[in-house]
């Protein structure tokens, strides 16, 4: 019985502990995070209807005295999204000169599929650039993968604009994936000792 109840026990660390596996790319130059709708990346297992909109987030904390170079951008020829606002345009650098080390910069775009692209998945890429002299450290990553089905969007805007970076509005959450796992294994181990008993 008691067996049984520590493996639950360890189950149940694990499965919580997938939860946070997600790091910030880092390199000798600085740190860099992002979130597509308040999620850390990489986002997967999310679909999007054409013009519906989400939020970036990206922050950086550069290690270094440098300037930083940092554009949204994904892999394919297909332009699938737009930048609704932001301090950049789709795929396209904005710069911010003179950043001192440990500064924590943070921006945010909202961003909608075009249609252009559907029936397929487009990844939501991000690149950084952190730039001393003559050198040029990049970070790239893939904040989300969503899937861009073929239907338009028809329902609420996110609130939160890129000139209002203080707003406290989040889109609602969607739950984290372990604790539903995390529940079910409990119960399971619940209802085994109570029959024993």
């Amino acid at each position: 019985m008691k067996k049984i109840l520590y493996n639950v026990i360890i189950l149940l660390i694990i499965c919580l502990n997938q939860n946070a596996l997600a790091e910030p790319e880092e390199n000798d130059f600085g740190i860099v995070n992002a979130w597509y709708n308040g999620q850390e990346a990489t986002v997967k297992n999310i679909y999007l209807d054409v013009n519906e909109q989400a939020e970036l987030k990206v922050e950086i904390i550069p290690k270094k005295d440098c300037d930083i170079y940092v554009k949204i951008s994904n892999p394919m020829v297909t332009e699938a999204y737009r930048i609704k606002s932001g301090p950049s345009e789709y795929d396209s650098y904005f710069s911010k000169k003179n950043v001192k080390a440990h500064e924590n910069l943070t921006f945010f775009w909202i961003i909608e599929p075009t249609g252009d692209w559907t029936n397929g998945n487009a990844p939501i890429n991000v690149r950084v650039s952190f730039a001393e002299r003559d050198i040029q450290m990049p970070i790239e990553f893939t904040i989300a993968n969503p899937y861009i089905l073929d239907e338009h969007y028809s329902g609420p805007a996110p609130t939160r604009t890129a000139a209002d970076p203080s707003s406290t509005d989040q889109p609602p959450s969607q739950g984290s994936p372990g604790f539903g796992v995390a529940g079910t294994l409990l119960g399971i181990a619940l209802v085994v000792m109570a029959r024993r008993n």
